[in-house]
Order: structure tokens, then sequence, then C-alpha cells
């Protein structure tokens, strides 16, 4: 740390992406990327032209994409909203409604960005546990006086609350802001779409790094009101409108056309956990019901610590957890 950084960020504790060592080949399950490649229409999409083109800046509007997501969820293109990952829409959320001292909402036991968000932008964050079975208690983000940051599939835990509960959360907060971050939602869960149309507080964020195995081209969407899309666009527009390269937006389109191909490798994906899951209760460990394209695990003979340093030996990477609740 230099000693030009403001006294703001010297505490700043960043986010720790899951490790990528390069010493051997390993088996990757520590950052929850797909096991396929992309569809075959992405593969094929880009040629020499696209190549020659990258001298020309991208379309900031990205209009192409944001017209074929919105064909594919039945809705208009201004409500839809691109990224340079969904990780761009969360940090751009908390900018725009808990910057400044105001308030978020969020779980004790979520994805590791929201608390460096909050932190980086100088929110006041009211951090909610999970119950003792590490379900979200829904009835304690009801009438709050801030910004509600929900993942759903949670992670790391890959439980999920139901659209209904997530209506009595946006019902109850009209004036703030709900964001449910449905990075996982493909792999089983219900998503919040039916609401949106209801609710001009609801911000919903989307990724295809995980259900579309495009995580290294770095794309995200967010859908929500044309007022909250409004936002959004303010602070992109403030900071990068050049936010998405044009080879990306053009697989993003092969990729949104791929249906067929993403859903038939999220229900492989989504039987490979089931049988995963199993296969470790008969071992002994204790599993969560996911529905995500993770298992959230734990064996009362063996800590945590211990599983991973040995699974690392024989070539497997998973993610190990050090906060108390969850250490093992």
């Amino acid at each position: 740390m230099s000693r030009f950084l403001l006294p703001r960020f010297s505490s700043l504790s960043p986010y720790v992406p899951g490790e990528q060592p390069r010493d051997r080949t390993y088996i990757k399950l520590n950052t929850n990327e797909s096991p396929y490649p992309p569809s075959p229409e992405v593969l094929a999409c880009l040629g020499r032209e696209d190549l020659a083109d990258l001298r020309l800046y991208s379309d900031p509007e990205g209009i192409a994409l944001r017209s074929a997501l919105a064909e594919r969820y039945g809705l208009r293109p201004e409500i839809v909203f691109l990224s340079n990952g969904s990780d761009d829409i969360l940090n751009f959320a908390f900018l725009a409604y808990a910057a400044d001292g105001k308030k978020a909402y969020y779980p004790d036991i979520t994805y590791g960005f929201y608390p460096v968000f909050a932190a980086l932008h100088g929110t006041r964050p009211t951090v909610v546990p999970l119950r003792e079975d590490f379900t979200v208690p829904a009835e304690a983000f009801c009438e709050n006086d801030g910004l509600v940051v929900l993942a759903n599939p949670n992670a790391p835990t890959g439980l999920a609350l139901s659209p209904a509960e997530i209506e009595t959360i946006l019902k109850a907060n009209p004036d703030q802001v709900v964001l449910v971050d449905e990075a996982y939602v493909d792999f089983g869960a219900d998503t919040c779409l039916p609401l949106l149309s209801r609710y001009p507080n609801l911000l919903i964020a989307r990724t295809f790094s995980k259900s579309r195995s495009l995580a290294g081209a770095r794309l995200g969407f967010a859908l929500a009101g044309a007022g909250l899309i409004d936002d959004l666009n303010r602070i992109k527009y403030a900071t990068n409108p050049y936010n998405i390269n044009r080879l990306t937006l053009k697989i993003g389109e092969a990729a949104v056309r791929s249906d067929a191909y993403f859903e038939e490798n999220c229900r492989r994906i989504a039987r490979t956990r089931d049988e995963t899951a199993a296969s470790l209760r008969d071992m002994g460990f204790s599993v969560l019901p996911s529905l995500s394209n993770f298992l959230f695990a734990r064996h009362k003979a063996f800590p945590g610590d211990a599983l991973y340093r040995r699974l690392k030996e024989r070539g497997i990477l998973i993610r190990h957890f050090s906060a108390e609740r969850i250490r093992d």
C-alpha cells in the first residue's frame, strides 16, 4: 500500500477470487465455471472481419445484444442493461443507491463482493444472519430503509427464496431498491422475472458466466424498470461508456440464440450436482439441497481446511471459507 492512497481506502479488504494455480492440471471446482464449452454458434460466430473491426469502438448501447435479450425474455430493449460481468451491476447499484452513508441489507453468508462494495462506497451495511439451516429469513428484509441485496440462489449455500417470498420483500420496501442477483438461477431456481412489470423497485442481475459458459468473456446484464435502467446508464456513462468490447457483444448475441444448447447443459449439470450430492451423503457428508451449479457440504469428522488441502494435493480445487459459521 502506498502513502498516496486515500485514508478511506486504507482499511478496504478486497474481494479474493478463487485461486487459479498453474503448477499442474487441476479438476477445477472452486469458481463455479461451466465444464462445457460455449455453444457451437458462439465458437463459429467470429471471423477475420470481426478482428479487423477491433480498430473501432464497440457500440456503447449494445443495441443488437439488448434486442436479442429483450426478445428472449419478452421485454422491451429499453429495460435491459448490459455490463462487464454482473459484478459491474452490483458495483453500480451500491454506488447509486447505498453510497455515502446510506444503508444496505444483505445476509451474513452470501456472495463475498457485497461487503467489499459496501466498504468501497461508504455504505452502512446491516448484515442479516441466515437461519441455523442456512435459509434466508425473508421477514428480516421487510420494511427496511436501504438497498436490499439478495443472491438467489444464494452463494455459497445454493439455497433459494421463492418468487412469492421475494414479492413479499418488494411489497414491504416500495421506496427502496431490491436487487436480486440471479447468477445461478438457470440451474433450477425460479426467476423473479414475472414480478418485473409490477415492481419498479426490482432490479435483477444476470450473468453469461455460469450457464452460458462465458466466464472469460465478462458479460452480464440487468433487467429492471426504465427508471432503474436510467440510473445504471447514468453511472455507466460517467465511468466507462464502452464497457463491453466488440467481440464480447457479438458472442453474447450468439449465446442468447443458443438456448437449446445451454438449457441441455444446465440439465446435465443439475443431474451431476444431484448425483454428487447423493454420493457425498453416502460418504457421511451433510449437503444442502442446492439449486445452483455447486454444492455446500461438510463432514463432521474432517475440518474444512483439511479437506481442501488433501483434495488440492490430489489435483482437485474446491472453495474453502474461513468464516466461523462455515469454516468446515
